[in-house]
């Protein structure tokens, strides 16, 4: 059967007119060796790498489908990882930009990320209330850990020990043991959700953020330390000399229900508040990579930055306050002055400054540079980027603004678009400016500040540009000079639609105050030149009786289709203003329409979700077709055909056939409502404007799409997402607590499985076929040659259980587990034949240990009392030991090795190996000039 229709697929270009979403939070990254200068953002699905300096974007990290939720840059400064809103983590390399690691566990957004201090781990929390702590050097899940009841804000390891702290919106800030993987510590003195916690002085200290003013902070005294008998006594004295203890506060007395009579590891006392200035909730709380400053935000425009002082600066503060004591007391003549001072938490953790944002902040990070400038990048709602630097050395530290990053897109959503008659400029119009954009280089060329735009044209010859405005304004822009040119009142109401005649003469607007009106272009003398210049002159009036959504010419110019707000489209002549047609259907007011090129067929997109699809001769409804499951926002035909795009408030952008009334294609990529779509007079390109203030660009490329084809792909899809969705695999012997596998069942740890089995299948099948042969040969009394299995001929002419452990080597680290927990147990006695061959062999040891104990723990009750595998567990047994051993002792003798050349180096030149020398003779260098005027500064 031949093709009947033959259509071109749009693929997705480019994605623009966005600086950073406001979905993750903003982090300093190291690249080319300098910090303080780039700055990673969230960009919906990718993650955009910014040059704050030039205002340039460095490295763009490209997603899949899923938005962005969280970063993390790793301690070594060359990685990123990133968190999405499907649950996935990938780890982006920052010198090369791609992603070499991929963690599948979670089931809902990645809502916190942090590495350890080494950078070896990866602790995640998630919408699905669970922590996963991952080993990225193994590439690999470690294990989940169970116990919160709402979203996790924010995961913290501890230098130190090996704990994790974990605090959620279900009010709980949660203490885990990671050698054990069980919580052993919850902290019940939260009213309101945890929305941010960080460790201070050393982690001694914990600071919590809440849905108050109030930033609690608690002290922390390590259990596991304590070596001398009378510490209990010392630890009472401590906890008593901090403000705020005397008072036994609720909140204390509910933390102490929850302490066990028998503390271990950590204990924490309530140390006193710190009070913010703002009223509402804490949305980000951080501190600089040093811990030396603290700052917080809440929904505002403000961040509040504090100084934390260090031991030295505490005990060299408490001298001066003894001092001072001392010598009021020698003129009171009172006794022991030094019993009643000491330093209150306010002094100790004080209050440097505010920073006041252009707008609502969304997240923040710190750096403090070698120059002893603390540098701050705020992440703003309205798509900016503020840098800020606090100078410390100043005796009134106050931030100032060295750079914003604005250019790159508009402070708010785009609501209309369009596409110049040479298809090489796009237009592009907000709340606030008007910015040209370079299709082919996607750069903003003009910037004009303007009204509240609803629709927009390009004047014939694209030497101009007109607005609609939301106050009922025409304005008139010059693109050469970049300036306003004239202002129109044209309506009493906002301008909803404005449409070009086909003669290119004039054009016509409809508007909220029932009116539609009929311009045309005139030349008239301009006051400040003898040249003249374009106007506007309006020429006719149409009166309707409802507010005019949407107006639309027909290609001959003989008919005018006037959208209304009763749910109907009405058909004029344009010559006498007659009524022709009025087409009604529609549940709902129709938000969009076109008529195609040759003024046969008019298509209306409603917000009842519908698209109806009428004749212009008799107006009869042709379909109605379901288009959109949210209102459809957008309509256009793409030129000379009778197909059409629709744009809609469920993020999607469908095309369509008018004539025999078939989805053609869906273009996916917008995370959120698509505002307004533009098409190319070429047809060519589609760009598109969403509430996720991003513009998409889409091209039309040569390749054909057979519509069968696609509804194959699309159920597929769905048939994946399925099978993603099932319920997890259950382990034999695991009981649903606080732990259990990191991982989770996907369509790529399916595969993997199915890959396996077949690797297995044709290892029996070839064994099998090796055995007849050799008995053939036999009977024979010659040598026949075997036929080789063109797979294993692929790869080399290897052996059948070769190929097997080639098989199982190219399963991902990270999905590993998860394979061999869908394998059936038919499959397992043959692979664990197979891996005591591969061990004895000496091949992949660490690999095939891992494999083997996971088997060993799922099925562990089949494999003991499966008779056939004692002798094959018995000489695993023997095997695994002794090349386990050889590993370990390989290892330790190049450990010893690495260490004595570290010595002898270290010996030799006289520097520290594996540290960066150079930064830590600038840190002593700075610090011993500037310290004595920080201190000032500070205090």
């Amino acid at each position: 059967m031949g093709l009947t229709r033959q259509y071109l697929r749009y693929e997705p270009a480019a994605l623009f007119g966005l600086v950073a979403s406001a979905r993750a939070g903003v982090a300093f990254v190291a690249l080319r060796g300098e910090r303080g200068r780039y700055v990673a953002v969230p960009a919906c699905e990718h993650v955009f790498v910014w040059d704050t300096r030039k205002g340039e974007k460095v490295l763009i990290l490209k997603g899949l489908k899923q938005q962005v939720s969280c970063l993390c840059p790793s301690p070594d400064g060359l990685h990123l990882a990133v968190g999405y809103e499907d649950g996935a983590i990938r780890v982006f390399n920052l010198l090369s930009g791609e992603s070499s690691i991929t963690f599948n566990g979670h089931r809902a957004a990645v809502t916190a990320l942090q590495y350890d201090h080494l950078g070896g781990r990866l602790v995640s929390g998630s919408k699905d209330t669970e922590v996963i702590v991952w080993d990225v050097i193994n590439e690999s899940g470690l294990y989940r850990l169970r116990g919160h009841k709402d979203v996790i804000t924010q995961v913290l390891f501890l230098k130190e020990k090996n704990l994790l702290v974990t605090c959620a919106k279900d009010t709980l800030v949660k203490w885990w043991d990671l050698d054990t993987q069980h919580c052993f510590k919850t902290l019940v003195g939260h009213r309101a959700e945890v929305w941010g916690m960080a460790l201070l002085s050393q982690e001694k200290r914990l600071i919590t953020g809440s849905a108050d003013s109030e930033l609690r902070v608690w002290d922390l005294t390590y259990i596991q330390e304590v070596k001398d008998p009378d510490e209990p006594e010392s630890k009472k004295s401590k906890g008593s000399s901090s403000p705020g203890a005397e008072e036994k506060t609720e909140e204390d007395e509910t933390l102490e229900l929850d302490e066990h009579p028998e503390e271990r590891i950590v204990k924490c006392s309530k140390a006193g508040s710190i009070m913010r200035e703002g009223r509402d909730r804490v949305v980000t709380l951080g501190t600089d990579r040093m811990g030396k400053f603290l700052a917080c935000h809440g929904t505002d425009a403000i961040l509040e930055v504090f100084s934390v002082l260090s031991e030295e600066e505490i005990q060299k503060k408490l001298e001066k306050k003894k001092k001072k004591a001392r010598k009021k007391a020698k003129q009171s003549s009172a006794e022991e002055p030094e019993r009643s001072v000491e330093l209150s938490l306010q002094e100790e953790i004080q209050r440097v400054t505010s920073v006041k944002a252009s707008s609502k902040i969304k997240s923040f990070d710190l750096i403090l540079s070698p120059k002893g400038e603390l540098k701050m990048v705020l992440l703003l709602q309205n798509n900016v980027i503020e840098l800020y630097n606090l100078d410390l050395s100043a005796q009134v530290a106050q931030a100032v603004r060295v750079s914003r990053i604005t250019i790159g897109g508009h402070r708010s959503d785009v609501r209309t678009l369009a596409f110049s008659s040479d298809n090489i400029a796009i237009l592009s119009a907000a709340a606030e400016s008007v910015k040209i954009w370079n299709r082919l280089t996607l750069q903003c060329i003009r910037t004009m500040e303007c009204e509240y735009a609803l629709c927009s044209l390009f004047v014939p010859g694209d030497r101009q540009v007109i607005l609609g405005t939301k106050t009922g304004k025409l304005q008139l822009y010059d693109l050469a000079s970049g300036s306003l040119i004239e202002t129109l009142d044209a309506h009493d109401g906002a301008v909803w639609s404005i449409a070009l005649s086909p003669d290119q003469h004039g054009f016509v607007t409809g508007g909220a105050d029932k009116c539609v009106k009929f311009w045309e272009f005139e030349l008239v003398k301009d006051e400040s030149s003898v040249q003249k210049r374009l106007s506007m002159k309006h020429v006719r009036v149409l009166q309707l009786d409802e507010d005019v959504l949407c107006v639309r010419y027909s290609p001959n110019q003989k008919l005018l289709a006037v959208s209304l707000l009763d749910c109907t489209v009405k058909v004029f002549y344009v010559d006498t203003l007659k009524f022709f047609l009025s087409l009604y259907g529609h549940k709902l007011p129709v938000l969009c329409m076109d008529i195609c090129y040759d003024g046969t067929l008019i298509a209306t997109g409603s917000a009842d979700r519908n698209v109806k699809i009428w004749g212009l001769d008799f107006g009869d409804c042709h379909r109605s077709l379901f288009a959109h499951d949210d209102s459809v926002m957008y309509l256009q035909f793409v030129p000379k055909s009778h197909l059409f795009f629709t744009a809609g408030k469920d993020n999607k952008i469908k095309q369509w056939d008018a004539d025999k009334f078939e989805h053609i294609q869906t273009l996916e990529g917008h995370h959120q409502e698509v505002w307004c779509l533009a098409l190319s007079p070429n047809g060519d390109y589609v760009v598109s404007a969403s509430h996720d203030k991003s513009l998409r660009l889409w091209e039309r490329t040569r390749e054909p799409l057979i519509l069968e084809e696609e509804r194959e792909m699309q159920r597929e899809a769905e048939y994946e997402e399925s099978v993603a969705k099932e319920e997890q695999p259950v382990v034999a012997g695991e009981r649903q607590g606080e732990t259990g596998l990191a991982g989770k069942k996907t369509i790529e740890t399916i595969k993997a499985a199915e890959r396996i089995m077949e690797a297995i299948e044709l290892y029996r099948e070839e064994t099998a076929k090796l055995k007849e042969h050799n008995a053939m040969c036999k009977a024979a009394g010659k040598e026949v040659p075997f036929p080789v299995n063109p797979i294993l001929r692929a790869y080399g002419n290897i052996t059948p259980s070769a190929y097997v452990l080639e098989v199982f080597k190219k399963v991902k680290s990270s999905e590993l587990e998860e394979s061999l927990l869908v394998l059936p147990f038919s499959y397992v006695p043959d692979l664990l034949r197979l891996f005591n061959e591969y061990i004895q062999q000496g091949s992949d040891v660490e690999l095939l240990c891992r494999a083997l104990l996971f088997l060993l723990k799922i099925h562990f009750g089949q494999i003991t009392s499966n008779q056939m595998l004692v002798t094959v567990i018995e000489n695993l047994k023997k095997t695994t030991i002794s090349r386990v051993s050889e590993a370990r002792d390989v290892l330790g003798f190049n450990m010893a090795g690495l260490q004595f050349l570290k010595r002898e180096i270290e010996a030799k030149e006289e520097v520290t190996f594996f540290a960066d020398a150079t930064e830590r003779f600038e840190e002593k260098k700075r610090k011993r000039k500037k310290k004595e005027k920080m201190v000032l500064a500070v205090l």
